[in-house]
């Protein structure tokens, strides 16, 4: 699975897990990907692609 959006190009970011004894270890978020069926110019693609431009509009569908 592709880790990064097709439109905006976001990637996951590296931060810190914190226990209850304050114990530090390194982890990684993840981009929330889902994968759709776009439209490139008169094509329609399967594309990843992260929920912020989903809900910012930045995506064109087939069907609309």
């Amino acid at each position: 699975m592709a880790k990064k959006c097709e439109i905006c190009g976001r990637i996951g970011e590296v931060g810190s897990q914190i226990s209850h004894a304050h114990n530090v270890s390194k982890r990684k978020f993840y981009v929330n990907l889902q994968r759709m069926r776009i439209k490139v110019g008169k094509t329609v693609k399967k594309v990843y692609v992260c929920t912020q431009c989903i809900k910012a509009g930045k995506v064109e569908r087939p069907y609309s």
